[in-house]
């Protein structure tokens, strides 16, 4: 007795009681193992829509009367031709006279009617009524070469003696002065950029079919430089930009096969002399004559002329029904994924981009629909998405973001339309590997938390940003960034509370947390204090567990149908079991933490479908479950209080391990090895395994050559050993020689393992058992313990200084104390011999 007292002293049972008065240099070691497990699982399958659509095909939205539509057609006549009325949209009281003008207007041909240029553009003219301040919006267009016409007024442009050179775009920059009743009186001149700006509402230019009689009459006193700008306007239109609208509509009247090409290069050069002209924007005051030529292009359906024409008439601001329709026009074209590379080769995706960062959403939110919705199909094209990337598109959808936020009160509806297709396309977005550091210095995943606060029971929305999460929270900065949103455990709790038969949302929510608590203590803990947190994830473990029909078990149903009748079944119970998974690994994550793992090992309800799931299911059906379930009890098991639950189940749990062991699947038996490694601390435990023969089993695990398989092969061998009746049948299944074997081929390595082959030796052959050794098998063992007793030749292999600290460590305080033990029983069965 006094020789197994002294051996228990020095040899405790594999997983010893934690002292929590003090953490010794061997508990940070065994820390660095892992004795307690995270658990890893794949992510949640995300598969793609089979067809484009603004709502996919189990959208809630399908009965919506108010949802847009995916499918329409457009023509020339949808699209509203004074498109430069005030944009207050009030339309003014019609005159109860007619002017007279002095130059005739001709209805057929506005081009006709326009003056010709004077002379000299630089000639002063006063009367002019007033000047209209003017918006200027700027885009990344490429400034094309002229066309034929437009040297000419440059050559107008040249200055006469004593005068600055001017230029077309420099006029249209030229300082305006405010004009007054009287005589011109010189005031303080302004900026170029105060003088573009423009009140609200105001109109910005003269429609071509009127003619500007007031240019010619002279009415009151005006300004040189606004009179000179109004000329180089009129010659950069009539040389430049009506001859290319005379020539499209002349193109477009004789159609042919190749004319869709020259009316693509036609709209290009338009677009170039506008820019040139700093014509864009609302600037040009014949813009829509543009406008109505380019609308009338539309009919001819061409997919390639159409993204020319939107992107000019985006770039020449349209608003009101015009912007909704080119919008629609843009999304009708990008459905097709042949378009795709015409998105790839236009710089439509600026223009797009610059429509959601300047558009009123109270305004325009059916429009940015559209708009949202094209860049959530182009997204899902690998080399677009790179060019999303580079062109800011996190960067404008969270300040989209943040727009809808302010008129979610009054348009709940169109944002939380315009909410799906923006998460579908960072769903996209986050496919990459360079939009990771985006979405976290965009703060784009608290912003998310905020969306789901507000949409809470809209779930496309909440099934959208639950998919950015399992993707963006596999990796560390993305992680940290949720984790440290304020609410966000408390959050995704009551979300799987209110949607739990949306497994789809679940199984994404709960790999999330998965992840959350895969390596933050401080996660673990937060998690399990929010409130209803063991109610809210019990409930959705009893939902989702499927359980056979018997006499003696009650029938519960979980929220996906269970008929076995069709294949689409088939997959509906393989959902079933991805939210266990996902569950459970968020359990056996969670008993990790100190504080959190007594109170699991100690709820009832919770070991009872752990174990029921383990007598349910088969190892071959549901590896990957039993697997995770058996870790989750292993962790479990770590906490041996006297008042568990678990303690109180060991031998039922020992007798569920069996399948596990006795399975073809690694994974399986290594986790149950784990689980006896633990539990056969308990004498019942270890009789179950001595009867029903499973130690012949783990005997056989040493010749595995995997070091984790022989460690916890091991940890089993430790405890059962300790029973002097165990000791004699472990030796006639030849476990000392198998042990030698492992500690000779693999204990180099690890010195972690190396000492627990030592103690299950010496609990072996120790306290005078040392007769269980013959002599050869002790001269080898002794053999090799020397040479491993050596510093020098242990730790000489050891590559940098980071693991040569380590295994150091290992073998100062794992392996050495219990080696040198060892050789003092052998040596003298060596002499002897």
């Amino acid at each position: 007795m006094a020789s197994m007292e002294r051996k228990h002293e020095i040899c405790s049972p594999f997983i010893p009681q934690r002292n929590t008065l003090r953490k010794t240099s061997a508990e940070i070691v065994s820390e660095a193992r892992h004795s307690l497990r995270i658990q890893s699982t794949q992510r949640p399958f995300t598969p793609r829509d089979g067809q484009r659509q603004l709502f996919g095909k189990r959208s809630a939205r399908t009965d919506c009367d108010n949802r847009p539509p995916s499918t329409f057609s457009l023509h020339s006549q949808n699209f509203d031709a004074p498109d430069s009325r005030p944009g207050s949209g009030t339309r003014l009281s019609p005159l109860d006279h007619k002017p007279k003008f002095p130059v005739p207007c001709d209805a057929e041909d506005p081009f006709k009617a326009f003056p010709k240029p004077p002379t000299d553009p630089l000639e002063v003219r006063r009367g002019l009524a007033g000047a209209r301040a003017r918006l200027l919006r700027t885009g990344s267009l490429t400034t094309l070469p002229p066309v034929e016409g437009y040297a000419d007024v440059k050559e107008r442009l040249k200055p006469g003696p004593g005068q600055k050179q001017l230029s077309a775009k420099g006029l249209a920059v030229t300082d305006h002065t405010e004009v007054h009743g009287g005589p011109h009186k010189p005031g303080p001149r302004r900026t170029a950029s105060e003088s573009r700006i423009m009140w609200p509402g105001v109109d910005s230019g003269v429609r071509p079919t009127e003619c500007r009689a007031g240019w010619r009459t002279g009415l009151g006193n005006g300004d040189d430089t606004t009179s000179t700008e109004e000329d180089v306007e009129s010659l950069v239109w009539n040389n430049a930009v009506a001859p290319l609208l005379q020539q499209l509509e002349a193109v477009a009247a004789g159609s042919s096969e190749g004319s869709m090409d020259h009316l693509c290069d036609l709209c290009d050069s338009l677009h170039g002399t506008l820019a040139e002209g700093d014509m864009l924007g609302r600037r040009c005051k014949r813009r829509s004559g543009i406008l109505r030529t380019l609308f009338r292009l539309i009919d001819f359906n061409s997919v390639q002329l159409n993204l020319h024409i939107a992107k000019l008439c985006l770039a020449l601001c349209v608003s009101g029904n015009n912007l909704l329709n080119i919008c629609k026009l843009i999304f009708k074209i990008s459905r097709s994924e042949s378009n795709d590379i015409l998105f790839q080769n236009n710089s439509i995706i600026d223009s797009l981009l610059g429509v959601l960062s300047s558009e009123d959403v109270s305004a325009s939110g059916e429009a940015l629909l559209y708009c949202v919705g094209t860049l959530k199909f182009l997204s899902g094209n690998s080399a677009i998405l790179r060019l999303l990337l580079d062109k800011n598109c996190l960067g404008v959808a969270q300040k989209l973001i943040q727009r809808l936020y302010i008129v979610e009160d009054t348009f709940f509806t169109i944002a939380g339309h315009i909410f799906v297709q923006l998460t579908a396309t960072l769903r996209n977005l986050a496919d990459h590997p360079d939009s990771r550091p985006l979405f976290v210095s965009f703060s784009i995943l608290p912003e998310l938390c905020q969306v789901l606060r507000h949409h809470h029971k809209d779930q496309e929305i909440c099934t959208n940003i639950s998919r950015i999460y399992s993707k963006l929270s596999s990796y560390s900065e993305c992680r940290l960034a949720l984790a440290q949103t304020p609410g966000c455990y408390q959050l995704f709790l009551e979300l799987l509370s209110k949607h739990h038969q949306k497994q789809d949302l679940v199984v994404r929510l709960l790999f999330t947390l998965g992840n959350l608590t895969a390596k933050s203590d401080e996660a673990r803990q937060q998690l399990f204090q929010c409130k209803g947190c063991m109610d809210t994830l019990l409930q959705l473990y009893d939902s989702y567990q499927q359980r056979n029909d018997s006499p003696h078990k009650p029938s519960k149903k979980g929220p996906l149908s269970r008929s076995k009748s069709t294949a689409a079944t088939v997959v509906s119970e393989q959902e079933y079991e991805d939210v266990l998974v996902k569950l459970v690994r968020v359990f056996a994550n969670m008993c990790i933490h100190p504080a959190v793992g007594p109170a699991l090992a100690n709820n009832t309800a919770c070991i009872q479908l752990l174990m029921e799931t383990l007598e349910m299911r088969s190892v071959e059906e549901s590896e990957e479950l039993l697997v995770n379930v058996a870790a989750t009890i292993n962790n479990l098991s770590f906490y041996q209080e006297e008042s568990s639950v678990l303690r109180h189940s060991q031998l039922i749990m020992a007798k569920l391990m069996l399948k596990l062991v006795l399975s073809s699947s690694m994974d399986a038996m290594l986790e149950a090895t784990r689980v006896y490694g633990n539990m056969s601390q308990s004498k019942d435990v270890r009789d179950f395994i001595m009867q029903n023969k499973v130690h012949q089993f783990v005997v056989t695990l040493l010749d595995s050559k995997s070091t984790e398989m022989c460690f916890s092969a091991c940890g089993v061998l430790t405890n059962l050993a300790l029973d002097p009746t165990n000791r004699v049948s472990l030796s006639l299944e030849g476990a000392t020689t198998k042990l030698a074997d492992c500690l000779k081929d693999l204990g180099a390595g690890d010195w972690q393992l190396a000492g627990q082959v030592c103690q299950a030796l010496w609990n072996m052959v120790g306290g005078g058992s040392e007769k269980l050794l013959d002599a050869q098998e002790a001269e080898s063992l002794l053999e090799i313990l020397t040479a491993y007793s050596d510093q020098e030749d242990a730790l000489k292999c050891t590559e940098n200084e980071d693991a040569r600290d380590f295994h150091r460590a290992c073998w100062e305080l794992e392996f050495l104390p219990i080696a040198q033990k060892l050789i003092k029983i052998l040596q003298p069965v060596v002499l002897t011999a």
